[in-house]
């Protein structure tokens, strides 16, 4: 497997956030392999409030641990 996180430092918020969604984006892929399956399992999700939610929930956990690893941006003023 590629070397697709080769660091958590980002040198601003938002793509300290762009890194959080993909953190999340791809552990659903490891999950879930299979593309086709995805794909099949979304109609089910896409209009669930609970569901979005909880993806919401698990960005926020990645953005967490990111901001704490760039210190917060270095403490930006």
């Amino acid at each position: 497997m590629e070397n697709w996180l080769p660091s958590l430092e980002t040198t601003t918020p938002t793509e300290g956030y762009d890194l959080a969604v993909k953190l999340s984006r791809m552990a659903v892929k490891m999950t879930q392999p299979d593309a086709a399956e995805r794909e099949r399992m979304r109609p089910e999700y896409v209009g669930d409030s609970d569901a979005l939610i909880a993806v919401s929930q698990v960005v926020a956990v990645h953005f967490a641990t990111i901001a704490a690893a760039n210190d917060y941006w270095r403490m930006m003023p």
